[in-house]
């Protein structure tokens, strides 16, 4: 078997840095990471830094949402809206559709200034519900009726975020229309019955809700319109026309004398008035003093009491709400049928009844 040599081997002496040992050592643990571990390492980095910006975004997005929110409810935020994309179906309009006479003054303003105060709608994520405007959302869609021009195709509307309770958005509309102070009592009165039949309160509770900045007298007068418009409002076509104090003698009379209201639909379906002028002549008629020597009629809220001196023995008659009653020393179940019959329609005849 053979032995192995073994040499010995003998380094030359260091001569110094040479010009590869300019760059200065790496750490042990850097000098033995490969190309895959630095490309990690780099990669992790860079996620880091990725979702740190992420998440940055993602909190300005938040803030800039909820500031935005926060402007819509203030009334902060005004576009333009297509007029198509505008609804009146969430609230009962406190304004009546016939013809407004102000309302070409009002395009003309808006035709040689533009729209000074923006229309208020609710944002539906469908489309817009009005909630304050109609008269200058009506001009501006006679405006593009009549011109055609794409600038009355959308009008400035401040954006109401969706969502705001149904009693808010009633009390910006009255509110805005009682500032102006040009609503009439009818309307008001027509919009309360409205209100509250659609939030299932007693008119008076809903009066006190939609007109809480009103006097107390005022929100009477209007509870006396809303009660008049239930019982004359499906007849009358310019109920807006109808001045306070005629409002009041009318329901008067409807309270007084129950027959006035069917009297006064009888004429106002039989006349058709065609203007405003016309229907309350109609209305004053009904509540014209009588002539002198015409008999009254008797006031339905009290009851009257007549008695007779007949041969055949003193007669009471006692008049009430709802029922005549005859009294006296007679058995009338008695009497022929068809004659108790004939003289019942006598005198209901007699009584116009």
């Amino acid at each position: 078997m053979s032995k192995r040599r073994v040499f010995d081997i003998d380094f030359e002496p260091d001569a110094g840095p040479g010009p590869e040992a300019e760059t200065p050592p790496q750490p042990a643990s850097e000098t033995r990471r490969g190309p895959m571990a630095a490309a990690i390492s780099e990669n992790a980095d860079a996620l880091t830094e990725r979702h740190s910006a992420e998440a940055e975004i993602r909190a300005e997005n938040d803030r800039l949402a909820h500031e935005y929110v926060s402007l819509k409810r203030d009334g902060a935020i005004v576009a333009r809206v297509p007029l198509g994309d505008v609804a009146m179906q969430k609230l009962t309009r406190d304004r009546s559709t016939n013809r407004d006479p102000d309302l070409e003054e009002l395009k003309t303003s808006i035709r040689d200034l533009g729209l000074s105060n923006p229309i208020q709608v609710e944002d539906t994520g469908e489309g817009y519900e009005l909630i304050q405007g109609f008269r200058r959302l009506s001009a501006y869609k006679s405006l593009y009726e009549e011109t055609g021009d794409e600038k009355y195709s959308a009008i400035p509307a401040v954006l109401v975020a969706k969502g705001e309770a149904l009693e808010k958005l009633y009390r910006r509309m009255v509110d805005e229309n009682m500032v102006r102070r040009d609503i009439s009592f009818a309307e008001m009165g027509q919009l309360a019955s409205s209100y509250a039949r659609q939030m299932d309160l007693e008119l008076n509770d809903a009066i006190a809700v939609l007109f809480a900045s009103a006097g107390r007298q005022k929100r009477h007068y209007i509870g006396s319109f809303s009660l008049l418009m239930d019982k004359l409002g499906a007849r009358l076509q310019f109920p807006e026309a109808i001045p306070r104090a005629l409002g009041l003698k009318l329901i008067k009379a409807l309270e007084e004398q129950p027959r006035t209201a069917q009297q006064l639909n009888v004429l106002l379906e039989h006349q058709k008035p065609t203007d405003a002028v016309a229907e309350l002549a109609v209305l004053n008629k009904a509540v014209a003093p009588k002539p002198a020597g015409e008999q009254a009629a008797p006031s339905t809220s009290s009851k009257t009491t007549i008695k007779l001196n007949r041969k055949s023995g003193a007669v009471k008659v006692i008049g009430a709400k709802g029922k005549i009653e005859l009294q006296m020393n007679r058995d009338f179940g008695a009497v022929d049928p068809r004659k108790l019959e004939a003289a019942v329609r006598a005198l209901l005849e007699q009584l116009d009844l």
